[in-house]
């Protein structure tokens, strides 16, 4: 039995509809306004970074660094045939790069003229880019047979030091010319067990000093001592001793006029390499040898 509508009336009831509006509170919930300022600090970001480049680099590498976005770059490395790699777009094989058989002469890419000049004779002539040096070693050879007579003749002429002559040896090595200051049973270079020189010693030194400071050959030290041990051998042993007359003696030869520069290896060897193998006790195997190197090629002399 349907229901009696109130008041009597049997009209439908009424339906209200009610719609709430939410206000959005003037938008600043919303999300746009972070997606602008996000752009706005990438647009920063990339302003300064630009700014730093430009003050950071030099006029290449911008252009080195324009070149790498530039669209044309792929097509200019498609074209260039290797121009722009390490060989500059030519081949090892060709006569004037490195050299790897008899026909390249490479002094184009391995030769730098003195005078910064290229061109097909570098390297040749009477003073090419590096001298010869067989016959830079028979030059040096001149100067030491030189050197030795006029070493002998001042040693000669001297009374003083013409009875250490016998003490003075020079031998021809594949080094160069060795002076081998050697003691005996009767003299030593050097006061016993110490690297202070003896009187004699000192201006014989000087004498070689006199002889040499004008050459411009390198120049080695080496030391030698007898097998004769130390007592202690923490406070001085053989090794000390060698490399300390080593060292006195290229202070002499320094004071004497030779160059500093000149002197490239200062050597202590002990007992190791005994002038008389059978007896390693004998005093001449107390010995300093100043050996005058071969010069090595140079460029543009």
């Amino acid at each position: 039995m349907a229901a009696r509508a109130p008041h009597g009336n049997n009209q439908p009831p009424k339906v209200i509809v009610k719609k709430i509006y939410i206000e959005g509170h003037g938008g600043h919930h919303g999300g746009a306004w972070k997606v602008a300022y996000a752009d706005f600090v990438t647009a920063m970001m990339a302003f300064f970074l630009l700014m730093w480049l430009l003050g950071a680099t030099n006029e290449k590498q911008r252009k080195a660094l324009a070149d790498y976005f530039a669209p044309t770059l792929i097509e200019f490395k498609q074209n260039s045939a290797g121009s722009n790699g390490l060989l500059g777009g030519s081949a090892l094989n060709e006569p004037d790069n490195y050299p790897n058989r008899a026909g390249q002469t490479g002094t184009r890419a391995m030769t730098v003229p003195a005078d910064a000049s290229g061109g097909s004779n570098v390297g040749t002539g009477d003073k090419g880019s590096v001298k010869n040096r067989a016959a830079m070693q028979a030059e040096d050879r001149k100067n030491f047979s030189r050197m030795r007579a006029t070493l002998q003749a001042k040693m000669a002429a001297n009374g003083k030091l013409a009875k250490l002559a016998r003490h003075v040896r020079f031998v021809q090595t594949r080094d160069g010319m060795r002076i081998d200051l050697v003691d005996d049973a009767q003299y030593s270079m050097f006061g016993l067990g110490t690297t202070a020189l003896v009187p004699d010693a000192d201006d014989l030194i000087g004498m070689v000093a006199s002889s040499i400071r004008d050459m411009d050959n390198p120049i080695m030290i080496r030391g030698h001592t007898d097998a004769v041990p130390y007592g202690n051998p923490l406070d001085m042993n053989n090794w000390m001793l060698s490399s300390g007359r080593s060292e006195a003696t290229r202070r002499r030869l320094h004071a004497g006029g030779v160059q500093d520069d000149r002197f490239e290896r200062i050597e202590g060897v002990a007992d190791r390499e005994p002038m008389i193998v059978d007896d390693p006790y004998d005093p001449r195997n107390r010995r300093v040898a100043i050996t005058l190197l071969y010069r090595r090629g140079e460029f543009g002399k």
